[in-house]
């Protein structure tokens, strides 16, 4: 039997992945799906709608179609199915933001390695959450997150039934996407959203856009340290996992335990590591992401999180794939 043999493909690739990136961040930024939609479907119909040159709109085309996010058939294009649900401008689920979200944070990630050689003393314990996180910032930031969240949203809904609930607890809720569509549909159901002062201003602006004011709330609160709601009887903490250490999330759990009702559900739903630590990528990479904004998070694996609740004192806790690759949802009782 002959040696496989090792070349640099896949090595080359890697060092590379930001070109694709910068592709798809550059047809959105374009609108170059949406034109494809709208039937502009040729190289030269795409840069007269998007207004390059059709030699540019060429070029990008090929790239778009070799990434598979266009479909080729001759001279015309097609989006894939994946891009013309989400990112075609106009639809519901149009989740362009999201995709420009890294955007800003080009330069970080070029200067890793400086982060990587910083000491203790140069982390800070929220990373970017900072005095520069203003309003301003924190409406581009969470105007991504609602974009893609909504759709997280809708899916916990599906899966988790809170049926004769009364209070949802959302902590660093964001553009409070789960307690906009918890709200929605359950009539009687209320939700608070607990984040940082700049993120409470847009928050409110999104509960606003849904007239849905008199039955959800936005509160400033560290959830780390300052008192939580007491009254809620679920808590729910989304898409912020990586950015804190294990002692934080051990605490934030356990006071999350203790200001529950008796009775009440919590869900921790993160960008999760396996067990064993070998992946998912895109939990890990998360992880990674929190070296660039010199903050203390990591990527915790299930078994921590399955650890933290128990140590808390929740029972029937379940892990449950929410987000395939990217999301897992780790939950439990609080005992009656």
């Amino acid at each position: 039997m002959t040696e496989q043999r090792v070349d640099t493909v896949r090595l080359q690739r890697i060092s590379k992945a930001f070109w694709e990136s910068a592709a798809l961040m550059s047809a959105v930024e374009l609108d170059v799906f949406t034109a494809i939609a709208e039937g502009h479907d040729s190289i030269l119909t795409v840069a007269e709608r998007v207004g390059i040159t059709p030699l540019n709109a060429e070029r990008l085309l090929v790239a778009l179609t070799a990434m598979e996010l266009v479909l080729r058939n001759g001279d015309t294009f097609a989006n894939a199915a994946d891009v013309g649900r989400f990112l075609v401008r106009g639809q519901a689920s149009y989740a362009g933001p999201w995709m420009l979200f890294g955007k800003p944070r080009w330069q970080g990630w070029g200067e890793l390695t400086a982060h990587l050689k910083k000491g203790p003393e140069q982390i800070r314990r929220l990373g970017m959450y900072d005095a520069s996180f203003t309003v301003e910032r924190a409406r581009a930031y969470h105007e991504a997150t609602y974009s893609i969240g909504m759709g997280a949203a809708r899916r916990f809904h599906r899966q988790v039934s809170l049926e004769g609930r009364r209070k949802i607890m959302d902590l660093g809720g964001g553009s409070g996407c789960y307690c906009i569509v918890g709200a929605q549909k359950y009539p009687t159901l209320r939700g608070e959203v607990l984040d940082l002062p700049s993120v409470v201003v847009v928050t409110r602006e999104f509960v606003a856009q849904h007239d849905l004011g008199d039955r959800l709330t936005a509160s400033v609160c560290d959830f780390t340290a300052d008192p939580l709601p007491r009254d809620a009887d679920v808590a729910i903490m989304a898409s912020n996992l990586p950015q804190y250490d294990r002692d934080i999330i051990a605490r934030v759990v356990a006071r999350v335990f203790e200001a529950l009702l008796p009775g009440g559900e919590f869900h921790l739903i993160g960008e999760c590591i396996d067990a064993d630590g070998r992946g998912p990528l895109a939990p890990a990479l998360w992880g990674l992401s929190e070296a660039v904004n010199d903050s203390s998070g990591l990527a915790h694996s299930t078994a921590d999180c399955e650890g933290y609740l128990a140590a808390a004192g929740f029972q029937r806790i379940t892990v449950n794939e929410f987000i395939p690759q990217t999301l897992t949802r780790i939950s439990g009782v609080k005992p009656v």
